[in-house]
């Protein structure tokens, strides 16, 4: 079993993940399971903030497809993905059922792989715009 803290931070991983991220950690078998609320899209608002830590606002609408699931032993699964891929959707619900339920080490590993691999690129991605900062700057004459 699993706490909140750590399904919240699996649950964030299978969000950021790619359909074939998903698809090579689930396997070639999906288990049995019923499908609670058919993969359906929408919109949400994206908020965003002012340099990043001021006051927000909203940026705009953003398509999204929700998806849930409940395995044989009850346990039920949910996913949110950006886009219109209902598969990934319910892939992704699939694996939050099991992972809540199962101490799988290779479906955990699996995951911590993809986890490492989104870290890094943020990290890359954060180094590149940090290499692009500029400071503006004002000198004062005759103070």
């Amino acid at each position: 079993m699993s706490g909140p803290e750590e399904r919240k931070r699996w649950m964030a991983v299978l969000a950021r993940a790619s359909r074939a991220e998903i698809e090579a950690l689930s396997g070639p078998e999906l288990p049995a399971h019923e499908i609670m609320k058919v993969p359906e899209t929408g919109t949400v608002m994206v908020e965003g903030r002012a340099g990043g830590a001021g006051r927000r606002f909203n940026l705009g609408e953003a398509t999204m497809t929700r998806c849930i699931v409940r395995l044989p032993d009850g346990t039920m699964g949910f996913s949110y993905a950006l886009g219109r891929d209902g598969r990934k959707a319910r892939l992704a619900a699939i694996l939050d059922a099991r992972l809540q339920r199962e101490s799988d080490g290779a479906l955990r590993q699996g995951l911590s792989r993809l986890a490492e691999a989104q870290a890094a690129a943020r990290d890359l991605a954060s180094r590149k715009a940090a290499a692009t900062k500029v400071d503006f700057f004002t000198l004062v004459r005759g103070a």
